[in-house]
């Protein structure tokens, strides 16, 4: 990007400002740089310190700040970001906009702005049918304000409907479209230029139509993963096994169901400058998967004639000594290990065993269990050295892989 783009971000209250924490870290990655706003009802959610550590700079709170006010701060605030975000916008909030109230802060800027609005609503399902924010909603938008989402699911109150914050990763996509910079965020940042492909969640190897062998593989490490190398700037294949996520904004999906099928569109997507291995393959299938399904017999239990499936790291690591697929490996090439116990050494083992160049190993044991959370530690396990994050949320385990890999390129 040529010039740092700034942004106002307008935090107000709700279960879904905890968001903006990771909507900050994103928008830094971009370099846009934010300046916090947060609500006296925010501020019940997440806190000023956290919001300041992130953004690197001051949490505005007070409309009535006396030495920020001696300069009239509210005007200045208003007017010096390229784009004004309200993030989660709450039925109260928009109601206030809609109406030109401005009785603390947060409402005041959004009067005195003369910069864009985009506004990302967050509330119940009745509350966002209701007639009064709906036209609240088409006010805003005569107005001038742009909308992202809200999306529709579950809610922290129980109901399902539309009024679940978009995700960060959509909210700045739409930031960038507001900013001007969604083709020039594809030409910049530090994995520019470079192709990714990543794999993820589990695989289900058939039994029969209604059984298959599976794992406890969320998908979440591989998602984030892909979701950060597309926020850097990669150009980003993720190959996906059975999993209850959205394919991330940005990046081209292939959903597979067995392990076979993962390494047919591994191959297929071949060369890369990157790909990394967080799918959780199933390790056999059924040699002869039945066409109906099996019953209960009184002969006893029944036999599976198990069979292994390709080793997708392994073939990758392997196909520098192809004469026919030379030039096909990728540059980088890493891999994850899901250990229960002595998880680095056998990790480092795994490292020699496969011939990948590191190994990304974490603690999946009945202590250290990570699947389906959103929080991790990881090891990054290289020929050299070994580098652990402990209890990071899995986007910023993403970012720690992702940019010591910007410099092993480099």
């Amino acid at each position: 990007m040529s010039d740092k783009k700034s942004i106002l971000l307008i935090i107000g209250g709700g279960i879904a400002a905890y968001k903006c924490l990771e909507l900050i870290r994103r928008l830094k990655d971009q370099n846009i740089s934010v300046t916090p706003v947060l609500t006296n009802a925010g501020a019940q959610f997440v806190t000023p310190l956290s919001l300041a550590t992130l953004a690197e700079t001051q949490v505005h709170t007070d409309l009535f700040d006396l030495k920020n006010e001696t300069e009239i701060g509210h005007i200045q605030l208003s007017r010096q970001a390229d784009l004004v975000v309200v993030a989660p916008a709450t039925a109260d909030l928009m109601a206030k906009m809609a109406n030109g109230l401005a009785n603390d802060l947060a409402s005041t800027l959004l009067l005195a702005t003369d910069k864009e609005v985009l506004i990302a609503p967050a509330m119940n399902v009745r509350m966002w049918d209701h007639p009064a924010t709906q036209r609240n909603i088409a006010t805003l938008k005569k107005d001038g304000a742009t909308f992202v989402g809200p999306d529709v699911g579950d809610m922290a109150c129980g109901e399902t409907g539309p009024g679940r914050l978009s995700e960060p990763a959509e909210i700045v996509e739409a930031i960038q479209t507001a900013l001007h910079l969604k083709k020039e965020a594809l030409t910049s940042g530090p994995l520019a230029g470079k192709t990714v492909l990543i794999t993820a969640g589990p695989t289900h190897e058939p039994i029969d139509p209604v059984r298959y062998i599976a794992n406890r593989s969320s998908g979440k490490q591989g998602y984030a993963l892909a979701e950060m190398a597309a926020s850097l700037g990669a150009n980003v294949t993720l190959v996906s096994g059975p999993t209850k996520l959205s394919p991330p904004l940005g990046v081209r999906f292939i959903e597979v169901e067995t392990a076979r099928e993962m390494r047919d569109a591994t191959l297929a997507n071949l060369p890369v400058d990157i790909a990394i291995c967080a799918a959780a393959v199933a390790d056999w299938r059924v040699k002869k998967s039945a066409g109906q399904k099996m019953k209960k017999s009184k002969d006893g239990l029944p036999i599976f004639d198990l069979t292994e499936n390709p080793d997708i790291l392994a073939t990758l690591a392997g196909l520098k000594d192809q004469a026919e697929l030379k030039g096909q490996r990728p540059h980088l090439l890493i891999g994850f290990a899901a250990e229960t116990e002595t998880v680095i050494e056998h990790a480092t083992k795994k490292l020699k065993k496969k011939g990948c160049d590191w190994i990304v190993a974490n603690d999946v044991s009945a202590i250290g269990n990570v699947f389906g959370n959103d929080n991790t530690s990881i090891h990054i396990i290289t020929k050299t050295s070994v580098e652990s994050f402990e209890d990071v949320s899995k986007i910023e385990a993403a970012r720690c892989i992702l940019l010591k890999a910007v410099d092993a390129l480099s």
